[in-house]
């Protein structure tokens, strides 16, 4: 079982380079946006819907941990500078690393200005129902910025296997294939 996290800031390409991934790989891809817009109609951007949304995503990986998949892809924004999202990430790796699973971390970065135009793709918006009002979204954007540290810090990942795309420019197929050589996916 190889259990992939590809994670960075909002609109870095996460959702549409695991798209890209599993399109040439025999890996699922559970995009982060999956559980938050099943909840969000219900609960809005509650407690209750964060609370749903892991109860929900961890389920989703036991029940992959104990399958006969080959393996997952799962899209993150992981904020370097809270421990609850490090904790978060250290449970869903120790899921399927419990089972005897091999665990990927790639990383993707991009400059606010290319970030801002992803935001407004179709492939976005037609997969991620509640960034469709597009002047909130970029909002959100621009306070991330000043609000958590979305990228990690050269030596901060001890993982093996790891590694940091800047995606600018690049397209998702081009950055699926680097991940899959690497990997040897």
């Amino acid at each position: 079982m190889k259990f992939v996290l590809i994670f960075g800031p909002q609109a870095v390409g996460k959702m549409t380079v695991g798209h890209a991934l599993e399109e040439t790989t025999a890996l699922k891809l559970v995009h982060n946006h999956m559980t938050i817009d099943l909840l969000h109609p219900y609960f809005g951007f509650s407690q209750e819907t964060w609370r749903l949304v892991d109860l929900f995503r961890c389920e989703i990986f036991e029940a992959v941990a104990n399958s006969e998949l080959y393996g997952l892809i799962f899209t993150y924004v992981w904020a370097f500078d809270k421990q609850a999202d490090w904790d978060f990430v250290q449970k869903v790796c120790s899921i399927f690393e419990a089972k005897g699973g091999e665990i990927y971390f790639v990383e993707l970065e991009a400059p606010m200005e290319e970030r801002m135009e992803r935001n407004k793709t179709p492939h976005r918006l037609a997969h991620k129902p509640t960034k469709r009002n597009v002047a909130q979204s970029e909002q959100n954007l621009l306070e991330s910025l000043e609000k958590n540290r979305l990228n990690s810090l050269d030596g901060e990942i001890t993982r093996e296997n790891y590694m940091r795309i800047n995606n600018a420019g690049v397209s998702p197929e081009d950055v699926a294939a680097m991940i899959k050589a690497k990997f040897h996916f």
